[in-house]
C-alpha cells in the first residue's frame, strides 16, 4: 500500500515512529507547513512552542539528560534557524543528541535573495554556520530523501559519540507531494549492540588495575551518556578503588560512598585533587580531560601523569591520549568496557576487603577535611545570605530524586563542590561550553521528560536574566520548575577572578550599578507579572519556608535571594589552578603567572 505524504508530513510521521513525545519550536514563514504537519498529528506529538529559539535546543538538551532520550526542535527560515547555534554548541560539546529541524529557501529561489537568505558567498548559505556545532547536517533538495536522511540523522545523534543534528528543509521540499513504498522501520537502521574493547586489551586493563595499590577511577560524562552507573559501582567496589568525578560525571557514583573522593580540578576539591594526584593507576571513563578538570595540566594540582598510568575508556578514539599519555586505551561503549573489564576482573581475583582498608580511612578522613572546610558557610546565619548556606537549604529540601540545574560561574562551580547527589541524572550542568542562560530552560525540558520529579533551576541574576523569557514558557504550559534567583547583582564571577588575578583594584565592568548604587531588577515581581509563584527573600532565617514553599505550590515559581557579594563568601573555592593569563604591567603577579605556567604539561 503506497503512502502519498508530503514532506513535512514525511518528517512528522518518522518523528512518531522514532518515540518522539515533543518538537519544540517557533513558527515562521519558513516552516508553516512543517507546523501543519504537527498541528495535523497533535494526537501522536505535542507542540512546545518557547518564546526563543535558543531556549527550544536548550530545552530538548534537558529533556534527553533527564531521561536519554532526544527530541526535535524546529525553527523559520534565516533569524530563527540562526538563534539556535549556542544551543547547539553547549550539546555538541556535552555530547547530547537532538535534531533540529530549519526552514530553508525554497530550491527554485536559491541565489534571488529572498527574505531571509544569506547569499553573498554561497546561494542559501546560513546552514554552512551550524557545521562547527553538530555531528552532521543534511541538506534536502527532494521530499524523496527525507526517509534516508531522517534515519541516518536519528542514527548519526544516537550512536558512537552521542551528538546534534541538522535538518536543512527548503520550503518547497515541506510541502512537496511524494508517494512511498512504507516508511523505514527505525530498529531496521540502527545497531543492536554496543561496541566493547577487544579481549586482549582488556585483559591487559584488568592486569594492570589488579596490581595497583591506590587505583582512582575517573568517572566522567561518557559514564552518564551509556548509564553505566552500576558497572561502575561494582568495579570500584570490587577493587576498592576510589572514584572521582567530572562536572559531567557527577552524580553517576553516590556521593555518599565511602570510596567517593569528589572532584578535581581547579574547581574540584581537596580531596579528588590529593586522591587524583597520589594514584598509581587511574582509570578513565568517558573523560575528555580538559582544562578545568586538570588544572590546566599542571602535573601534582589535579592528575600526575605520569608517574600515574592511565587507563583510559572512551567511545570517540579521539579523546584517547589527546592531552595525557595512556598506557592503554580502549576504544568503546563505556557500559559495555565496564561490564567486561568487571568480568575480567571478577575471573583474576577476589573482590577486596575495602570497608576495613587503610586506604578507604584515607578517602574518608579527605572527604571529612573538605566537607568541614565550608560548613561554617553552610550553617551561617548572616544576613544576607551565603551561597553555601542557600544551596544547603535547596539540598535539605528536595528529595534524592530531585532534579539540580546549573549553568556557569560561582554557582555552578559551588554546587559541584559542596551538594551531594545519590542518584544517577540528577546533577545536571552546562559543562565544556558552561553557557549562561541554560540552566533554566534545560530544567524545563527536563520537567517534560520527568513531570513526578521536583526540578530546580539554581540560576545567578545575570544567568536568568538571559532567558528570562521562558517563564511565560513554563506558565503557558503548565510547567512547575522552581528558579532560584542568586541576586548578587551582577557578574559575580568575573569579579572575583579580576581581583584574583589582577588585584583588588582591577575590578571592572561586571556589576550591574550605577553611580556605584546595585542596579537590578525585582525579579520577584517579574515572575508574578509572568504568573509564576514568586517570593523574594534577603534575611536567610527565611531561606528554607521560601523554597519549601515554591517546591510545595507545583507551579512555575521564583525565589530571589539577595545574596552576600563578598569575596570570601561569594562563591566557592578553587583548590587548584587555572591558566588565566595576566599581562605584564603587572610584573610581579606576570613573573608569578609566567612560571606557573611554565609547569603546564600539554
Amino acid at each position: 500500500m503506497s503512502l502519498h505524504l508530503n514532506g513535512s508530513e514525511v518528517i512528522v510521521e518518522m518523528l512518531i515512529r522514532e518515540g518522539i513525545p515533543f518538537a519544540i519550536g517557533i513558527p515562521g514563514h519558513g516552516n508553516l507547513p512543517l507546523v501543519d504537519a504537527l498541528r495535523r498529528r497533535q494526537d501522536a506529538i505535542r507542540v512546545i512552542m518557547p518564546r526563543h529559539e535558543q531556549a527550544a535546543v536548550h530545552m530538548a538538551d534537558g529533556f534527553f539528560r533527564a531521561c536519554g532520550r532526544p527530541l526535535a526542535v524546529y525553527t523559520s527560515i534565516g533569524a530563527g534557524a540562526a538563534n539556535t547555534p549556542l544551543g547547539l554548541a553547549t550539546a555538541y560539546v556535552d555530547s547530547i543528541p537532538l535534531l533540529l529541524l530549519v526552514g530553508e529557501t525554497h530550491t527554485h529561489m536559491r541565489g534571488v535573495g529572498v527574505l531571509q537568505e544569506i547569499d553573498r558567498q554561497y546561494w542559501s548559505d546560513l546552514p554552512r554556520s551550524f557545521d562547527p556545532v553538530v555531528k552532521r547536517s543534511w541538506r534536502i533538495d527532494q521530499a524523496r530523501q527525507l526517509p534516508r536522511a531522517v534515519s541516518q540523522a536519528f542514527n548519526t545523534m544516537l550512536t558512537g559519540r552521542p551528538g546534534p543534528a541538522l535538518l536543512a528543509l527548503p520550503m518547497d521540499v515541506q510541502a512537496e507531494s511524494v508517494v512511498l513504498h512504507a516508511l523505514p522501520d527505525p530498529l531496521t537502521r540502527r545497531p543492536h549492540s554496543l561496541p566493547s574493547a577487544d579481549q586482549a586489551t582488556i585483559r591487559q586493563a584488568a592486569a594492570l588495575l589488579a596490581s595497583a595499590q591506590r587505583p582512582v577511577i575517573v568517572a566522567g560524562g561518557g559514564v552518564v551518556l551509556s548509564q553505566a552507573e552500576e558497572p561502575l559501582l561494582q568495579l570500584a567496589e570490587h577493587l576498592g578503588a576510589a572514584v572521582v568525578s567530572t562536572m559531567q560525571g557527577k552524580g553517576s557514583f553516590p556521593e555518599n560512598h565511602p570510596l567517593y573522593g569528589w572532584h578535581m580540578g581547579s574547581n574540584g576539591t581537596t580531596c579528588g585533587n590529593h586522591l587524583a594526584t597520589q594514584a598509581d593507576v587511574l582509570l578513565a571513563v568517558g573523560v575528555r580531560f580538559a582544562d578545568k578538570a586538570t588544572s590546566s595540566y599542571r602535573p601534582g594540582y589535579a592528575f600526575s601523569i605520569p608517574p600515574s598510568r592511565l587507563i583510559h575508556i572512551d567511545i570517540d578514539p579521539f579523546e584517547i591520549g589527546k592531552n595525557y599519555p595512556a598506557d592503554i586505551g580502549l576504544v568503546g561503549d563505556a557500559g559495555a568496557v565496564l561490564r567486561d573489564l568487571l568480568a575480567t576482573l571478577q575471573r583474576q581475583l577476589p573482590p577486596r576487603g575495602w570497608q576495613q582498608s587503610p586506604y578507604t580511612a584515607e578517602i574518608a578522613a579527605a572527604v571529612d577535611r573538605w566537607l568541614a572546610s565550608f560548613r561554617s558557610l553552610q550553617e551561617s546565619e548572616q544576613s544576607p545570605p551565603t551561597m553555601g548556606r542557600v544551596i544547603a537549604e535547596v539540598r535539605r529540601a528536595l528529595p534524592p530524586s530531585g532534579l539540580v540545574f546549573t549553568s556557569s560561574g560561582n554557582i555552578q562551580a559551588q554546587v559541584f563542590q559542596e551538594m551531594a547527589f545519590t542518584q544517577p541524572r540528577t546533577y545536571f550542568s552546562a559543562g565544556g561550553f558552561s553557557t549562561m542562560g541554560w540552566a533554566y530552560p534545560a530544567a524545563l525540558g527536563a520537567k517534560l521528560a520527568c513531570p513526578t520529579s521536583p526540578v530546580v533551576a539554581l540560576v545567578g541574576d545575570g544567568d536568568f536574566l538571559m532567558t528570562l523569557q521562558e517563564l511565560a514558557t513554563a506558565v503557558q504550559y503548565e510547567i512547575p520548575v522552581v528558579a532560584v534567583v542568586f541576586n548578587n547583582q551582577g557578574w559575580q564571577a568575573i569579579r572575583d577572578l579580576q581581583w584574583l588575578a589582577f588585584g583588588e583594584e582591577a575590578r571592572y565592568g561586571t556589576m550591574f550599578e550605577q553611580e556605584e548604587r546595585p542596579l537590578s531588577p525585582n525579579f520577584a515581581a517579574i515572575a508574578a507579572a509572568f504568573g509564576a509563584y514568586s517570593r523574594r527573600v534577603e534575611e536567610t532565617a527565611e531561606v528554607a519556608a521560601a523554597i519549601a514553599e515554591a517546591l510545595a505550590a507545583n507551579r512555575p515559581a521564583v525565589v530571589e535571594v539577595l545574596i552576600d557579594r563578598q569575596l570570601g563568601t561569594s562563591g566557592g573555592q578553587a583548590p587548584g589552578w587555572w591558566d588565566v593569563p595576566v599581562p605584564g604591567y603587572l610584573p610581579e603577579r606576570r613573573a608569578t603567572y609566567e612560571s606557573e605556567r611554565s609547569e603546564e604539561v600539554i
